[in-house]
Order: structure tokens, then C-alpha cells, then sequence
């Protein structure tokens, strides 16, 4: 890789834009340091690095992700560690127009040969992801009598808790591939040539395609970001998942289709229980020790710029709103989209 060197002057810190990282672009090399705030999952600092590595490492076999060029350990001066990758030139899509872009990107990294389950660590591997998926969103959901719901918006969740329940079948899942397991639309860029390039690889897994698809056209992922933000119609998402299923190896793509729409139902599960996490934890004080703790994961306010956190408490309001709720569980209550994938 080219050389770093040790000139502060040639870092210069990009603007904020998410809870987890910063990222700084070094100078004349095409290269940034991404460096994490936290851990989103639980680890320590030198594992969520590891972790974070392993996800570009395996998500870099095909040619929509950024290039892994090395690990900067935690030390005193830089305690969550950094990783060096490639600095994509692009900009954020464009919704609707660039998600047949979005589903090429997301077909390629779920296509990619799932390894052996002994070579599938430290990426969490999810012998049957609708149930080890449903088991975070229950963890997610203990903050639900914290987070000072509306009764109608805690019903909502309830109605479709007890849906997901009875569809983690031990006996029965979805198929297994390489996930991002955070593929909303900020996380892409679009380059000159109108590829799609996923940026943000913290939580990637063996689990189910169907997660991807769900995080990058539900309602709570395409309005999270002010740079991508849209609003689709069922029609423009239906096209999006076909657009998928025609990428993809005909066997993934019929294995798979059946639970669209129930893996879109638990995504949106996890998403609306980690919003009411985050409307809990995101008052605590931030931890000073996360270089040496146990988990690092950390959503106090504290530790992001005042105008980020008023725009994710916003979207987190928007999200937990019970009316936004009823008008999002449409996509799969009598939709077009639902029609077409039932």
C-alpha cells in the first residue's frame, strides 16, 4: 500500500455523516482511515477491528466494496484501532433511478461462495437466520418499555412480534449467503461509471439475502440519510427485488423468494426496536474506557455532532410515529408489492 507516513497535515477529516465512524482521507493516496467510534456489535476494540476487516476482506471478492489495504491497531492515540481502504470517488444515489444499481451490488456480494463453517468466523454465522435475526430484535426489544412508545405504536410491534415468532421454524430458513446487514442507501456510492460500491461493512454475517434487500427500500432506510433520501412506492420496490432475483444464481433466487416479505417484516422489527434503543442509550453518558472494555458499543449522544443526533432523533420519531408504522407494514398487508411476492 502506499506509504502513510506521519504528516497530520496530510489527514483531513471528512464531515460527519453516521454514528460509528469517523473518516479521514490522508492525502495524495486515493486512501481514508475509517475509524470506529464504537462497536454497533458488542465487541471489544481489537475484535470489533477484526471484524470489521474480515467483513471487507470477504465482501471484497467482487467489485462492489471498498479495498482493505491495512489494519491500524488500537493504541493510546488512536484506541478503536483504523482501518485503510479505498477512497471511493462517487456520489450518493439517487432513489428510484440507481437501484437497479443498488441490486447489482447487493446480487454480486450474496453470490459470492459461502466457506466452510469453519472458516465462516469471526463473522457471525447464522445457521438459521430468521431465528438468530429474531433473537437480536427480542434483545433490541427490551428497551421497548423505556422509550416512551404510543400505545398504538407499541401494538404494532407486538402484532408483529408474534408473527415473526411463528415463522422461526427450526427446521425451516431462508438460504445462507454474505450479507452487509446494513445496506440502506448512504452506505452506497455511485461511481462515474454507475456502479454502486457499498462503503459501510461493520455488520456484515451469513445470513439471509432477504435482510439487504429489505434495509435498502424500506421506508426507515430510504429516509434515514438526507443525501438519499425518497420515499418509494411498492411498485418501484417490487421492480428493485426482481431486479435481485434476476442477478443472482437461479438457485439463490428461488430459494429465496418465498421470505421476502417475511425477512422484510423482521427487518423492519430490528429496525423500529433499535430505534427505541437508541432513544434510551442515546441519553446515557458516553464510556471513556472503550479501548479496554469489554464491548464497545456506545449510542450516548455525547460522542456525535449535535446536528447529526437532532437528525436521527427526528428520523427516530418519524420511525416510532404509529401512524408511519401502519403505513409501512402496507408493504406487506394486502400491497401490490405483497401480491406479488406472497
Amino acid at each position: 500500500m502506499p506509504e502513510l507516513g506521519g504528516d497530520v497535515d496530510g489527514l483531513a477529516p471528512l464531515a460527519t455523516s453516521g454514528l460509528a465512524h469517523d473518516h479521514v482521507r490522508i492525502a495524495g493516496t486515493g486512501l481514508l482511515l475509517r475509524v470506529p467510534r464504537q462497536s454497533q456489535m458488542g465487541l471489544d476494540a481489537a475484535a470489533n477491528l477484526a471484524y470489521q476487516a474480515a467483513c471487507f476482506q470477504r465482501a471484497g471478492l467482487c467489485a462492489h466494496v471498498p479495498h482493505l489495504h491495512a489494519v491500524l491497531p488500537p493504541a493510546p492515540d488512536l484506541p478503536m484501532g483504523a482501518l485503510v481502504v479505498d477512497e471511493i470517488a462517487g456520489r450518493p444515489p439517487q432513489l428510484p433511478q440507481d437501484l437497479p444499481a443498488l441490486a447489482e451490488a447487493l446480487a454480486a456480494i450474496h453470490a459470492l461462495p459461502v466457506p466452510p463453517a469453519d472458516q465462516r468466523p469471526p463473522l457471525r454465522d447464522h445457521g438459521n437466520p430468521v431465528a438468530e435475526t429474531l433473537a437480536e430484535v427480542e434483545r433490541q426489544a427490551a428497551f421497548l418499555d423505556g422509550a416512551g412508545l404510543a400505545a398504538a405504536a407499541r401494538r404494532q410491534i407486538d402484532e408483529e412480534l408474534e408473527t415473526a415468532r411463528r415463522q422461526a421454524e427450526p427446521d425451516r430458513a431462508p438460504p445462507v449467503t454474505l450479507i452487509s446487514f446494513d445496506a440502506h442507501p448512504g452506505n452506497f456510492l455511485i461511481d462515474d461509471a454507475g456502479r454502486a460500491v457499498l462503503v459501510d461493512l461493520e455488520k456484515g454475517r451469513y445470513g439471509a439475502a432477504g435482510y439487504d434487500l429489505a434495509h435498502a427500500t424500506l421506508y426507515t432506510s430510504t429516509t434515514w440519510d438526507v443525501a438519499t433520501h425518497a420515499v418509494l412506492g411498492h411498485a418501484e420496490t417490487a421492480q428493485f427485488y426482481e431486479a435481485w432475483l434476476d442477478a443472482v444464481p437461479t438457485a439463490l433466487g428461488l430459494a429465496s423468494r418465498p421470505w421476502l416479505l417475511p425477512l422484510r417484516r423482521i427487518m423492519w422489527l430490528w429496525s423500529v426496536t433499535w430505534c427505541a434503543k437508541w432513544r434510551v442509550q442515546s441519553g446515557e453518558t458516553a464510556r471513556a474506557d472503550k479501548h479496554k472494555a469489554a464491548s464497545a458499543e456506545d449510542w450516548s449522544a455525547e460522542l456525535t455532532d449535535a446536528g447529526l443526533i437532532a437528525h436521527v432523533r427526528s428520523r427516530v420519531d418519524d420511525y416510532l410515529d404509529p401512524d408511519v408504522m401502519a403505513e409501512v407494514r402496507a408493504d406487506w398487508t394486502g400491497s401490490a408489492l405483497a401480491r406479488r411476492f406472497a
